[in-house]
Protein backbone atom coordinates (compact mmCIF):
# COMPACT_ATOMS: atom_id res chain seq x y z
CA UNK A 1 0.00 0.00 0.00
CA UNK A 2 1.49 3.65 -1.14
CA UNK A 3 1.72 6.19 1.56
CA UNK A 4 1.45 9.70 0.18
CA UNK A 5 2.18 12.97 2.07
CA UNK A 6 2.90 16.60 0.91
CA UNK A 7 6.33 18.15 1.55
CA UNK A 8 5.57 21.19 0.44
CA UNK A 9 2.32 23.49 -1.44
CA UNK A 10 2.65 21.22 -4.66
CA UNK A 11 5.43 19.22 -3.95
CA UNK A 12 4.53 15.39 -2.91
CA UNK A 13 6.17 12.47 -2.10
CA UNK A 14 5.00 8.84 -2.65
CA UNK A 15 6.20 5.74 -0.73
CA UNK A 16 5.48 2.15 -0.85
CA UNK A 17 6.46 -0.68 0.64
CA UNK A 18 8.52 -3.26 -1.63
CA UNK A 19 9.31 -6.34 1.08
CA UNK A 20 12.35 -7.13 3.30
CA UNK A 21 16.17 -6.95 2.56
CA UNK A 22 18.95 -9.15 3.52
CA UNK A 23 18.49 -8.73 7.17
CA UNK A 24 14.78 -8.72 7.45
CA UNK A 25 14.44 -5.06 7.52
CA UNK A 26 11.68 -3.42 5.69
CA UNK A 27 12.10 -1.76 2.43
CA UNK A 28 10.42 0.69 0.73
CA UNK A 29 10.74 2.93 -2.66
CA UNK A 30 9.79 6.80 -2.53
CA UNK A 31 9.29 9.23 -5.52
CA UNK A 32 8.56 12.74 -5.81
CA UNK A 33 5.15 14.62 -7.69
CA UNK A 34 4.98 17.88 -8.36
CA UNK A 35 1.42 18.38 -9.36
CA UNK A 36 -1.92 18.23 -7.68
CA UNK A 37 -2.81 15.43 -5.16
CA UNK A 38 -4.78 13.66 -7.85
CA UNK A 39 -1.50 13.38 -9.68
CA UNK A 40 0.45 11.98 -6.96
CA UNK A 41 -2.71 9.28 -6.08
CA UNK A 42 -2.44 8.49 -9.44
CA UNK A 43 1.30 7.81 -9.18
CA UNK A 44 0.71 5.91 -5.51
CA UNK A 45 -1.70 3.22 -7.27
CA UNK A 46 0.94 2.58 -10.17
CA UNK A 47 3.44 2.08 -7.46
CA UNK A 48 0.95 -0.06 -5.28
CA UNK A 49 1.93 -3.90 -6.09
CA UNK A 50 -1.00 -5.95 -7.01
CA UNK A 51 -0.93 -9.65 -6.86
CA UNK A 52 -2.20 -11.01 -10.28
CA UNK A 53 -3.82 -14.67 -9.43
CA UNK A 54 -2.60 -15.38 -13.18
CA UNK A 55 0.87 -16.23 -12.22
CA UNK A 56 -0.55 -18.36 -10.09
CA UNK A 57 2.52 -20.28 -8.00
CA UNK A 58 5.20 -20.37 -11.27
CA UNK A 59 8.23 -19.26 -9.94
CA UNK A 60 10.88 -17.08 -11.25
CA UNK A 61 13.32 -20.35 -12.84
CA UNK A 62 9.84 -21.95 -14.41
CA UNK A 63 9.63 -18.82 -16.28
CA UNK A 64 13.36 -18.98 -17.82
CA UNK A 65 12.25 -22.12 -18.74
CA UNK A 66 9.01 -21.20 -20.62
CA UNK A 67 10.74 -17.90 -22.09
CA UNK A 68 13.43 -20.37 -23.61
CA UNK A 69 11.14 -22.69 -24.61
CA UNK A 70 9.35 -19.79 -26.83
CA UNK A 71 12.04 -17.74 -27.82
CA UNK A 72 14.39 -20.75 -28.49
CA UNK A 73 12.95 -21.03 -32.86
CA UNK A 74 13.57 -17.77 -33.77
CA UNK A 75 17.33 -17.36 -31.89
CA UNK A 76 20.25 -18.20 -33.34
CA UNK A 77 22.22 -20.93 -31.95
CA UNK A 78 24.98 -18.46 -30.37
CA UNK A 79 22.11 -16.76 -28.87
CA UNK A 80 20.11 -20.02 -27.35
CA UNK A 81 23.67 -20.91 -25.87
CA UNK A 82 24.23 -17.26 -24.25
CA UNK A 83 20.98 -16.85 -22.98
CA UNK A 84 20.76 -20.87 -21.96
CA UNK A 85 24.25 -19.61 -20.06
CA UNK A 86 22.37 -16.31 -18.33
CA UNK A 87 19.16 -18.63 -17.28
CA UNK A 88 21.66 -21.31 -15.69
CA UNK A 89 23.32 -18.33 -13.71
CA UNK A 90 19.98 -16.72 -12.69
CA UNK A 91 18.58 -20.47 -11.38
CA UNK A 92 21.81 -20.61 -9.17
CA UNK A 93 20.86 -17.61 -7.37
CA UNK A 94 17.35 -17.50 -4.37
CA UNK A 95 15.86 -15.45 -6.90
CA UNK A 96 14.80 -18.26 -8.75
CA UNK A 97 12.70 -19.22 -6.27
CA UNK A 98 10.78 -16.35 -6.03
CA UNK A 99 7.16 -15.99 -7.23
CA UNK A 100 7.10 -14.59 -10.30
CA UNK A 101 3.51 -12.67 -8.84
CA UNK A 102 5.47 -11.13 -6.31
CA UNK A 103 8.38 -10.13 -7.93
CA UNK A 104 9.56 -6.62 -6.84
CA UNK A 105 11.90 -4.16 -7.35
CA UNK A 106 13.72 -4.58 -4.47
CA UNK A 107 14.43 -8.64 -5.19
CA UNK A 108 15.86 -7.10 -8.45
CA UNK A 109 17.96 -5.17 -6.62
CA UNK A 110 18.88 -7.65 -3.58
CA UNK A 111 20.54 -9.99 -6.88
CA UNK A 112 21.98 -7.67 -8.30
CA UNK A 113 23.85 -6.76 -4.87
CA UNK A 114 24.60 -10.35 -4.29
CA UNK A 115 26.14 -10.55 -7.75
CA UNK A 116 28.60 -7.81 -6.76
CA UNK A 117 29.83 -9.25 -3.53
CA UNK A 118 30.44 -12.58 -5.48
CA UNK A 119 32.84 -10.78 -7.63
CA UNK A 120 30.81 -11.10 -10.73
CA UNK A 121 31.89 -8.59 -13.78
CA UNK A 122 29.72 -5.95 -14.56
CA UNK A 123 28.96 -6.90 -17.95
CA UNK A 124 27.87 -10.02 -16.70
CA UNK A 125 25.06 -8.95 -14.44
CA UNK A 126 23.97 -6.88 -17.71
CA UNK A 127 23.96 -9.82 -19.09
CA UNK A 128 21.60 -11.66 -16.36
CA UNK A 129 20.03 -8.58 -15.70
CA UNK A 130 18.79 -8.18 -19.42
CA UNK A 131 17.85 -11.98 -19.64
CA UNK A 132 15.54 -12.07 -16.37
CA UNK A 133 14.33 -8.49 -18.24
CA UNK A 134 13.12 -10.33 -21.59
CA UNK A 135 11.52 -13.48 -19.33
CA UNK A 136 9.70 -11.14 -17.06
CA UNK A 137 8.54 -8.49 -20.09
CA UNK A 138 7.11 -12.02 -21.49
CA UNK A 139 4.85 -12.67 -18.21
CA UNK A 140 4.00 -9.16 -18.98
CA UNK A 141 2.95 -10.29 -22.75
CA UNK A 142 1.22 -13.40 -21.30
CA UNK A 143 -0.73 -11.27 -18.93
CA UNK A 144 0.37 -13.33 -15.56
CA UNK A 145 1.53 -9.85 -13.98
CA UNK A 146 0.67 -6.37 -14.83
CA UNK A 147 4.28 -5.00 -14.83
CA UNK A 148 8.00 -5.78 -15.02
CA UNK A 149 9.52 -5.32 -12.11
CA UNK A 150 13.06 -6.21 -13.74
CA UNK A 151 12.60 -3.06 -16.01
CA UNK A 152 12.35 -0.46 -13.15
CA UNK A 153 16.02 -1.96 -11.52
CA UNK A 154 18.88 0.44 -12.25
CA UNK A 155 21.88 -1.51 -13.25
CA UNK A 156 25.30 0.16 -13.34
CA UNK A 157 26.73 -0.18 -16.95
CA UNK A 158 30.46 -1.64 -17.40
CA UNK A 159 32.61 1.20 -18.40
CA UNK A 160 33.08 1.14 -22.30
CA UNK A 161 36.84 0.97 -22.54
CA UNK A 162 38.34 2.16 -25.88
CA UNK A 163 39.56 -0.87 -27.83
CA UNK A 164 43.00 -1.18 -28.70
CA UNK A 165 43.52 -2.46 -32.36
CA UNK A 166 46.60 -4.51 -33.97
CA UNK A 167 48.75 -2.28 -35.44
CA UNK A 168 49.22 -2.46 -39.45
CA UNK A 169 53.17 -4.04 -38.96
CA UNK A 170 51.57 -6.87 -36.73
CA UNK A 171 49.07 -7.60 -39.47
CA UNK A 172 51.76 -7.49 -41.96
CA UNK A 173 53.48 -10.01 -40.05
CA UNK A 174 50.68 -12.40 -38.95
CA UNK A 175 49.71 -12.22 -42.78
CA UNK A 176 53.68 -13.40 -43.76
CA UNK A 177 53.68 -16.08 -40.87
CA UNK A 178 50.14 -17.73 -42.40
CA UNK A 179 51.76 -19.15 -45.24
CA UNK A 180 53.84 -21.77 -43.33
CA UNK A 181 50.47 -22.76 -41.62
CA UNK A 182 48.08 -23.79 -45.02
CA UNK A 183 47.80 -23.00 -47.97
CA UNK A 184 44.23 -21.50 -47.51
CA UNK A 185 45.19 -19.52 -44.22
CA UNK A 186 46.62 -16.71 -46.38
CA UNK A 187 43.63 -15.48 -48.29
CA UNK A 188 41.40 -16.51 -45.25
CA UNK A 189 43.14 -13.85 -43.33
CA UNK A 190 43.58 -11.40 -45.34
CA UNK A 191 39.74 -11.53 -46.37
CA UNK A 192 38.97 -10.96 -42.47
CA UNK A 193 41.56 -8.23 -42.21
CA UNK A 194 40.36 -6.13 -45.38
CA UNK A 195 36.81 -7.15 -45.53
CA UNK A 196 36.34 -7.27 -41.72
CA UNK A 197 33.81 -10.54 -42.03
CA UNK A 198 33.42 -12.68 -39.38
CA UNK A 199 34.78 -15.83 -38.51
CA UNK A 200 31.47 -17.65 -39.84
CA UNK A 201 31.37 -15.65 -42.53
CA UNK A 202 34.64 -16.16 -44.13
CA UNK A 203 34.10 -19.89 -43.74
CA UNK A 204 30.59 -19.82 -45.19
CA UNK A 205 32.43 -18.25 -48.56
CA UNK A 206 32.39 -19.58 -51.82
CA UNK A 207 33.79 -18.87 -55.28
CA UNK A 208 29.99 -17.47 -56.62
CA UNK A 209 30.39 -15.19 -53.40
CA UNK A 210 32.93 -13.16 -55.36
CA UNK A 211 31.00 -11.17 -58.36
CA UNK A 212 33.13 -8.74 -60.61
CA UNK A 213 35.35 -6.66 -57.56
CA UNK A 214 33.33 -7.64 -54.63
CA UNK A 215 32.82 -10.06 -52.00
CA UNK A 216 28.80 -10.89 -51.25
CA UNK A 217 28.59 -12.23 -47.56
CA UNK A 218 24.91 -13.75 -46.89
CA UNK A 219 25.49 -16.06 -44.89
CA UNK A 220 27.68 -17.72 -42.07
CA UNK A 221 28.27 -21.38 -40.65
CA UNK A 222 27.39 -21.64 -37.13
CA UNK A 223 28.01 -25.05 -34.97
CA UNK A 224 24.92 -26.89 -33.85
CA UNK A 225 25.34 -28.92 -30.81
CA UNK A 226 23.77 -32.47 -31.64
CA UNK A 227 21.69 -34.42 -29.71
CA UNK A 228 24.93 -36.70 -28.85
CA UNK A 229 26.77 -33.18 -27.77
CA UNK A 230 28.73 -33.45 -30.94
CA UNK A 231 28.71 -29.89 -32.91
CA UNK A 232 28.26 -29.96 -36.50
CA UNK A 233 28.58 -26.49 -39.16
CA UNK A 234 25.36 -25.46 -40.51
CA UNK A 235 25.10 -23.24 -43.04
CA UNK A 236 22.81 -19.81 -41.38
CA UNK A 237 22.07 -16.39 -42.16
CA UNK A 238 24.42 -13.96 -41.12
CA UNK A 239 24.23 -12.44 -37.60
CA UNK A 240 22.04 -9.50 -38.35
CA UNK A 241 20.29 -11.53 -41.28
CA UNK A 242 21.93 -8.82 -43.71
CA UNK A 243 23.29 -9.35 -46.89
CA UNK A 244 26.26 -6.78 -48.05
CA UNK A 245 28.44 -6.66 -50.88
CA UNK A 246 31.82 -5.62 -49.83
CA UNK A 247 34.76 -4.17 -52.30
CA UNK A 248 38.14 -5.66 -52.55
CA UNK A 249 41.25 -3.77 -53.33
CA UNK A 250 43.38 -4.67 -56.72
CA UNK A 251 45.74 -6.70 -55.20
CA UNK A 252 43.35 -8.99 -52.99
CA UNK A 253 41.29 -9.16 -55.80
CA UNK A 254 43.86 -10.59 -57.67
CA UNK A 255 44.49 -13.43 -55.01
CA UNK A 256 40.49 -14.27 -54.79
CA UNK A 257 41.11 -14.36 -58.54
CA UNK A 258 44.42 -16.59 -58.75
CA UNK A 259 42.79 -18.50 -56.62
CA UNK A 260 39.68 -19.86 -57.79
CA UNK A 261 41.32 -20.64 -61.02
CA UNK A 262 43.25 -23.06 -58.94
CA UNK A 263 40.65 -24.49 -56.92
CA UNK A 264 37.05 -23.70 -58.04
CA UNK A 265 36.78 -26.94 -60.57
CA UNK A 266 37.31 -28.78 -57.70
CA UNK A 267 35.31 -27.22 -54.76
CA UNK A 268 32.68 -25.33 -54.41
CA UNK A 269 33.78 -23.67 -51.06
CA UNK A 270 36.61 -20.65 -50.76
CA UNK A 271 38.59 -22.58 -47.93
CA UNK A 272 38.91 -26.12 -48.31
CA UNK A 273 38.37 -28.45 -50.89
CA UNK A 274 35.97 -31.15 -49.48
CA UNK A 275 32.19 -31.00 -50.21
CA UNK A 276 31.24 -29.34 -47.02
CA UNK A 277 32.44 -25.68 -46.02
CA UNK A 278 35.61 -25.35 -43.48
CA UNK A 279 34.57 -25.50 -39.92
CA UNK A 280 35.07 -21.82 -38.58
CA UNK A 281 37.13 -23.68 -35.43
CA UNK A 282 39.44 -24.69 -38.22
CA UNK A 283 40.29 -21.30 -39.90
CA UNK A 284 40.64 -20.07 -35.80
CA UNK A 285 43.49 -22.61 -35.49
CA UNK A 286 45.06 -20.87 -38.46
CA UNK A 287 45.00 -17.64 -36.76
CA UNK A 288 46.07 -19.00 -33.45
CA UNK A 289 49.20 -20.70 -35.27
CA UNK A 290 50.16 -17.56 -37.50
CA UNK A 291 50.26 -15.66 -34.53
CA UNK A 292 52.56 -18.09 -32.88
CA UNK A 293 54.73 -18.05 -35.74
CA UNK A 294 54.73 -14.22 -36.10
CA UNK A 295 55.67 -13.63 -32.50
CA UNK A 296 52.70 -11.59 -31.68
CA UNK A 297 50.66 -10.11 -28.89
CA UNK A 298 48.36 -13.58 -27.91
CA UNK A 299 46.19 -11.46 -26.21
CA UNK A 300 45.03 -10.90 -30.44
CA UNK A 301 41.96 -12.56 -31.25
CA UNK A 302 41.00 -13.61 -35.51
CA UNK A 303 37.88 -10.81 -34.44
CA UNK A 304 40.81 -8.53 -33.78
CA UNK A 305 41.40 -8.47 -37.46
CA UNK A 306 37.79 -7.10 -38.09
CA UNK A 307 38.56 -4.69 -35.43
CA UNK A 308 41.86 -3.36 -37.28
CA UNK A 309 40.06 -3.45 -40.76
CA UNK A 310 37.29 -1.18 -38.88
CA UNK A 311 39.59 1.31 -36.81
CA UNK A 312 42.26 1.49 -39.90
CA UNK A 313 39.04 2.20 -42.18
CA UNK A 314 37.88 4.98 -39.71
CA UNK A 315 41.24 7.08 -38.69
CA UNK A 316 42.12 7.32 -41.87
CA UNK A 317 39.16 8.85 -43.18
CA UNK A 318 36.20 6.44 -44.29
CA UNK A 319 33.01 7.64 -43.40
CA UNK A 320 31.17 5.82 -40.19
CA UNK A 321 28.19 5.05 -42.49
CA UNK A 322 30.10 2.58 -45.27
CA UNK A 323 32.29 1.01 -42.57
CA UNK A 324 29.46 -0.24 -40.95
CA UNK A 325 28.03 -1.73 -44.26
CA UNK A 326 31.15 -3.42 -44.70
CA UNK A 327 30.97 -4.80 -41.26
CA UNK A 328 27.55 -6.08 -41.43
CA UNK A 329 26.80 -3.66 -38.92
CA UNK A 330 22.51 -3.00 -38.45
CA UNK A 331 22.92 0.64 -37.04
CA UNK A 332 25.71 2.61 -37.67
CA UNK A 333 25.61 4.17 -34.05
CA UNK A 334 26.65 0.85 -32.96
CA UNK A 335 30.16 1.25 -34.96
CA UNK A 336 30.27 4.79 -33.94
CA UNK A 337 30.21 3.60 -30.23
CA UNK A 338 32.53 0.96 -30.53
CA UNK A 339 35.42 2.96 -32.64
CA UNK A 340 34.95 6.32 -31.54
CA UNK A 341 38.67 5.97 -30.35
CA UNK A 342 39.23 5.68 -34.01
CA UNK A 343 36.49 8.84 -35.18
CA UNK A 344 38.95 11.03 -32.58
CA UNK A 345 42.00 10.05 -34.53
CA UNK A 346 39.85 10.98 -38.04
CA UNK A 347 38.52 14.14 -36.74
CA UNK A 348 42.24 15.16 -35.41
CA UNK A 349 43.44 14.87 -39.63
CA UNK A 350 40.38 17.10 -40.33
CA UNK A 351 41.38 19.79 -37.59
CA UNK A 352 44.64 19.98 -39.59
CA UNK A 353 43.14 19.43 -43.02
CA UNK A 354 40.82 22.73 -42.18
CA UNK A 355 43.60 25.20 -40.26
CA UNK A 356 45.44 24.44 -43.40
CA UNK A 357 42.77 25.67 -45.66
CA UNK A 358 42.58 28.76 -43.47
CA UNK A 359 46.12 29.91 -43.35
CA UNK A 360 46.76 32.81 -45.49
CA UNK A 361 49.69 32.28 -48.21
CA UNK A 362 52.82 34.12 -47.70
Amino acid sequence: MATIRERRPGVWEVRTFTGYDDRGRPTQVSRTVHGTKKDAKRLAAQMTVKPNRKAGGKKVADLLDDWIETKAPTWAPLTLRDHQSRAAHIREDPIARSSVASLSVSDIDRWVSRMRKAGVGESAISNRHSALRAAVQQAVRWELIDHNPAANAPIQRPKRLHREAMTAEEVHQVLEAAEQVNEFAVLALRLAAETGARRGELAALSWDSLVDDRLVIDRQVTLVQDDDGKRRPEIRPTKTGSRRAVALGPSTLAMVTAEAERWAHLTVWMFGPDTDPVNPDRIGWWWRRAREIAGIDKRWRLHDLRHWSATHAIASGADIRTVANRLGHADPSMTLRVYSHAVDVADQAVAELLDGALQRGD
